[in-house]
């Protein structure tokens, strides 16, 4: 355990999400401090080794006054990657749409998708794809996962599994939950997949030539995508992960007048997914979404305004809770940002019992990730974003994942239905207890 690990976080070298510049540090201990407060991780540590486990999520670096901790800096990697000839696909997160434009002094929740295809295609993107496609995809997995464990009564409540960090932080600190977890993957370990064993074909391209880049808000996903479980017969299904941070210094590295750059749409091999896969950035959207596609396959019908603008699971509070009628029971609902008030749910859930739990690691879900644009006000910046997903969903003409088109196509074509065989080897994943 390193000197100073009493003040500050401790970082191991080869952490794959975060880095510290030793020269920068102050040792003010503010890093520490959202760690233990926020993250639930500091006066818990466990050993791997001689190294303290790291959930990676990235939020010591947001809060750093000093840039002492930053983000591992992988844009040479993508750059040699582009320069290399191969065929560098580009999936964005739900999330990077509303805070990019930050990066340009323009406003938090501002919308700027078209902007930011235009922009890769300007680094040399060969196609860009939007990770709600992805979002789609496992909502249709999760929420018919969910259908069959309250139909069996085993393995609740369900846990979403779309943040890395909740995921590892399951895995380390609580592994009798891990059955818990819903077995999909997240929805960049679903796009991802799908684009080297399902889109290479269908284009004629080696699958080992195509480059898959996932922009994100969020480091743990560079962990993520070297978790061995995602690595296919082609080697890893994600690349590369870019944060929106170093997204943004990129563009400006490479000179290109992002304010003015006029809007591209998304590539038409997988088009934009659904208003439900744009909500999943913020917390309570997963579990919103799932909701909605549950509560169809349940009854036939579409979701009832209610379930459209679920307001229970919205908002900056880190605990949420809700009910939901589903199969004829009275189905409890628990949204949670920030794995310390995890902790405090997962301690009581003996006597406080749930079916359907989400987690989201960082403030207010990914809008607050560990890769975003700084922010001197974290409450009113997470919200403005939050509320720009929400309103980009109430203005899309699809809201509901099982509506997607595309989405049924690529179960015609490829998966043939949720929790298939097929769906089941491309889009879902297992785990692994940690030290």
């Amino acid at each position: 355990m390193e000197k100073y690990s009493e003040i500050r976080v401790p970082i191991a070298h080869d952490n794959p999400s975060i880095k510290r510049k030793e020269s920068r540090c102050v040792l003010c201990g503010k890093c520490k401090d959202v760690c233990a407060k926020q993250i639930g991780v500091a006066g818990y540590w466990k050993y791997d080794g001689n190294d303290i486990v790291c959930i990676n999520c990235g939020q010591c670096a947001n809060v750093c006054p000093v840039d002492s901790i930053t983000e591992q800096d992988d844009t040479a990697t993508l750059m040699d990657a582009i320069n290399s000839g191969k065929k560098v696909v580009f999936i964005l997160s739900p999330s990077v749409r509303v805070s990019l434009g930050e990066m340009f002094n323009m406003s938090a929740g501002e919308l700027v998708t078209g902007k930011m295809v235009a922009a890769l295609k300007k680094l040399g993107a060969s196609y860009v794809f939007d990770t709600t496609f992805g979002a789609d995809l496992t909502i249709m997995e999760e929420a018919s996962e969910l259908i069959e464990r309250i139909k069996s009564g085993e393995n609740l409540p369900q846990f979403t599994s779309c943040c890395p960090a909740w995921v590892k932080f399951v895995e380390t600190f609580y592994p009798q939950f891990i059955p818990n977890l819903s077995t999909c993957r997240s929805p960049i370990g679903m796009m991802s997949s799908l684009l080297k064993h399902h889109f290479a074909k269908q284009q004629n391209i080696n699958p080992a030539d195509l480059y898959v880049v996932a922009i994100t808000p969020c480091v743990a996903k560079k962990f993520e995508a070297k978790r061995s479980e995602l690595t296919g017969e082609y080697g890893p299904n994600c690349n590369l992960v870019i944060t929106v941070r170093e997204l943004g210094k990129l563009i400006k590295q490479q000179k290109i007048n992002f304010k003015t750059l006029k809007d591209e749409p998304f590539d038409t091999a997988y088009p934009t997914g659904s208003g439900a896969g744009v909500i999943f950035g913020a917390s309570g959207g997963v579990m919103e979404a799932a909701v909605r596609t549950a509560y169809y396959l349940t009854t036939g019908n579409k979701p009832p305004e209610n379930l459209l603008k679920f307001t229970a699971l919205r908002g900056a509070n880190n605990i949420k809770t809700a009910k939901v009628e589903l199969l004829g029971k009275e189905i409890k609902l628990c949204a949670i940002f920030g794995t310390a008030a995890a902790r405090t749910v997962l301690d009581k859930l003996k006597t406080k019992k749930y079916d359907f739990i989400e987690v989201m690691t960082c403030p207010n879900g990914c809008v607050g990730g560990g890769g975003q644009p700084k922010c001197s006000d974290t409450i009113a910046t997470v919200t403005a974003r939050a509320n720009g997903l929400y309103g980009a969903d109430e203005k899309m003409p699809l809201r509901l994942s099982y509506q997607n088109p595309q989405i049924i196509e690529a179960y015609k074509q490829f998966l043939d239905n949720p929790l298939s065989a097929a769906a089941k080897k491309y889009l879902h994943t297992t785990y692994q207890p940690r030290k």
